[in-house]
């Protein structure tokens, strides 16, 4: 069976066959299958660059002035813990969830599909992984 093939057979088992669109709906169903889902702690990373870090990895911009907002930006390269889901759902964003970065305690709002688990083994990293499948394909 091909991956995404398995991504799907998971997510359906997840929201059924009539959810599998992105929606306010699908989302809250999502959310609350995590809230009970995942282990926790959860350590987290990012997939791929946020949005605000893009023009300094494709070198359009200074990398001082990057490595600078990084003290006050969340950055893919850092390390979170995930703190809690947030009740609030944005259609564009998707879940929510408050983050904890571990070198310095500030906390963050992000959304789940940019993150993943940084344990590839874990059963939290298929759970986000699917999430995003999810997220970014439906």
């Amino acid at each position: 069976m091909e991956e995404f093939d398995l991504h799907k057979k998971r997510i359906t088992e997840i929201l059924g066959e009539d959810n599998l669109v992105v929606t306010l709906k699908s989302l809250t169903l999502y959310r609350d299958y995590l809230r009970k889902n995942l282990d926790t702690p959860c350590t987290m990373t990012g997939i791929e660059s946020f949005p605000w870090e893009e023009k300094y990895v494709f070198g359009l911009d200074d990398i001082t002035e990057d490595e600078a907002l990084k003290i006050k930006q969340p950055s893919c390269t850092d390390t979170y813990e995930l703190k809690r889901f947030e009740d609030l759902i944005n259609e564009d964003k998707g879940i929510l969830v408050k983050v904890k970065r571990v070198y310095d305690n500030q906390r963050f709002i992000l959304g789940l599909a940019s993150l993943k688990a940084i344990n590839e083994t874990s059963k939290n990293h298929t759970l986000l992984d699917d999430y995003s499948v999810w997220f970014v394909n439906y």
